[in-house]
């Protein structure tokens, strides 16, 4: 269990660090942008991430 964690949490880091090592420019806009917006937004848009990849692990499992 802890092995197959360990394997997620790498292979979670790998695509996060993809997208600024490969487009810094537009990684930084991108999180400008989200600065920009209402709390509220940035919430809703988590919580969106959290149900996909939580439907993601369901259809994987």
């Amino acid at each position: 269990m802890l092995e197959t964690l360990l394997l997620a949490l790498a292979l979670m880091l790998i695509i996060e660090g993809m997208f600024p090592f490969v487009f810094p420019t537009a990684w930084r806009d991108t999180f400008r942008r989200i600065v920009e917006r209402p709390p509220h937004h940035i919430r809703i848009g988590g919580l969106i991430a959290m149900a996909f990849g939580l439907i993601l692990l369901l259809i994987a499992t």
